[in-house]
């Protein structure tokens, strides 16, 4: 079974994940890439929405069972592997030459936030579900790239109380402090308000993506220049 699939809505390509966590492993994330290849073959696409088939999430972040399976077996270069393949992820979003919208139709946590944060646009239910960033608890800090993708989406008292407490946000919270164009009253409705949105977007690719670039290219020299930083000594958990 897949874990995302991508149909098109008239211009929009709505990319649905649908592994019920969607956990980001190296199967997630190689799938999500060739999808987001798949829609630039097709001319017509103009904009796309990532949504989730689960009743409760839409991310929950790194697949920390995989993770610490791999830990187990001391097999660091297939973690390493895996952080660099999350970066070409975040890349990908960051610097995609068409609108990419999170339709954020539950739980978006850790990774699975990062991800939301890197689109352009993001909505969320206000009915269920938390946005939120948990390693302050956990013990795995962000990585500086991911640092920089959140401090893009959101205001600065938003991040820092994000990162610094772990409090989990509710959508009408993201809606007042501009952090998401809407809170949507269910799931339902997140994925077609998005959808709706995304169809207003009618941006030439070309200038789309060049304006994305320039808009982030300090980004993009983060996690080029500091993240291997941290990757190559495997410096990943914060344990006392």
């Amino acid at each position: 079974m897949s874990v995302a699939e991508w149909k098109k809505d008239g211009t929009v390509a709505v990319i649905t994940m649908t592994n019920g966590e969607n956990r980001l492993n190296p199967t997630f994330i190689g799938t999500i890439l060739s999808l987001f290849d798949e829609i630039l073959e097709d001319p017509e696409v103009s904009s796309v929405v990532i949504a989730s088939s689960d009743p409760k999430n839409w991310s929950q972040g790194i697949d920390l069972e995989w993770m610490m399976g791999r830990m187990g077996e001391n097999d660091t270069q297939s973690i390493k592997d895996f952080l660099y393949s999350l970066n070409d992820l975040f890349k990908r979003l960051l610097l995609y030459p068409i609108p990419v919208i999170a339709a954020m139709n539950g739980h978006a946590a850790a990774g699975g936030a990062i991800i939301a944060c890197a689109c352009d646009f993001r909505f969320m239910r206000s009915d269920r579900g938390f946005f939120f960033f948990p390693e302050i608890d956990i013990g795995i800090p962000f990585l500086p790239g991911m640092i920089a993708f959140a401090k893009k989406a959101m205001p600065s008292h938003v991040f820092y109380d994000m990162m610094l407490t772990g409090r989990r946000f509710t959508a009408p919270e993201l809606a007042e402090n501009n952090v998401i164009i809407k809170a949507c009253p269910s799931a339902e409705e997140t994925v077609s308000e998005a959808v709706a949105y995304a169809k207003t977007l009618n941006k030439k690719r070309g200038m789309f993506g060049e304006t994305k670039y320039r808009l982030h290219k300090e980004m993009v020299e983060v996690f080029e220049k500091e993240d291997p930083q941290y990757i190559d000594a495997m410096k990943l958990m914060v344990t006392d």
